[in-house]
């Protein structure tokens, strides 16, 4: 995929997020490659302690919805997933901050994550027998960030594997349409999972902040602090009102906690 342009197969710059994504996960692929190769005779390999397999996560291996994302077995798969994060984390990274594309991206794979184990535990709760498949790699973070452009940028024009011209909206809703076609085979559990993390990133980008989980926490905490403080302000100036009535003194106060000070008041108060 390329974005359609003056210059229709470069890829956007490779910077901020976009490059943290690609490197970590890179980097991931690497590192399990070599401990396997190190470590050929594990009796449950590496790809399984840190992909996401739902019976063993809820067995007490609560890491795997966090390492999963960074668990790339094959090499074309790698090569086709890190080129797609390349892409989609470049353009949005383009019209956002670093912090917001990783946030999206964040989500998207905690919400993958979310999916495959709950589909999991209700298949288990209502007796349906299940085909439990071991979730690796970044589809559902890539999966989010592509609901994200569909979603609003869906007039933006790209090139689909560089030679169908096709509107982003379309191309997020033939995955879409795709994932939901893979709940009638042999991988529904995988289907569902990529779904929860396009269904995530929904969510994020309707609900987020533009600039990011951290600054909305954030803005959130003071937000809370803020009005902790002006709640002891309005209770201490109900305080001292009574305190001042039993001198014998009138005192005014506003529902912020501030003053009121007319020259009346000030004649009747100290005179």
């Amino acid at each position: 995929m390329a974005r359609i342009g003056s210059s229709p197969f470069s890829f956007p710059d490779f910077r901020g997020a976009t490059r943290r994504l690609v490197l970590i996960n890179l980097l991931a692929f690497f590192a399990l490659l070599l401990s396997q190769l190190a470590l050929p005779n594990l009796v449950i390999p590496l790809s399984d302690r840190f992909g996401l397999i739902p019976s063993i996560f809820l067995h007490g291996w609560i890491w795997q919805p966090f390492t999963y994302s960074f668990v790339h077995l094959g090499i074309l798969g790698t090569l086709f997933e890190l080129l797609s994060l390349w892409f989609l984390a470049g353009f949005l990274e383009d019209l956002h901050t670093s912090n917001w594309v990783m946030s999206l991206y964040a989500v998207s794979v905690l919400g993958t994550a979310v999916a495959a184990v709950a589909i999991y535990v209700a298949s288990g709760t209502l007796g349906y027998t299940l085909s439990e498949i071991p979730i690796y790699g970044s589809g559902g973070g890539i999966f989010g960030l592509l609901v994200a452009i569909g979603v609003l940028y869906g007039e933006m024009e790209f090139l689909l594997f560089f030679t169908i011209g096709i509107k982003a909206k379309y191309m997020a809703a033939v995955y879409a349409l795709i994932s939901i076609a893979m709940l009638f085979g042999q991988q529904r559990m995988y289907a569902f999972a990529q779904l929860g993390g396009a269904l995530a990133g929904l969510l994020y980008i309707r609900m987020a902040s533009r600039r990011g989980i951290g600054f909305a926490f954030s803005e959130t905490w003071y937000g809370l602090r803020n009005r902790y403080y002006r709640w002891k302000r309005r209770r201490a100036a109900r305080k001292f009102e009574v305190y001042m009535r039993s001198q014998g003194r009138t005192v005014r106060f506003d529902g912020q906690g501030r003053q009121i000070d007319d020259d009346h008041d000030d004649k009747k108060r100290w005179n």
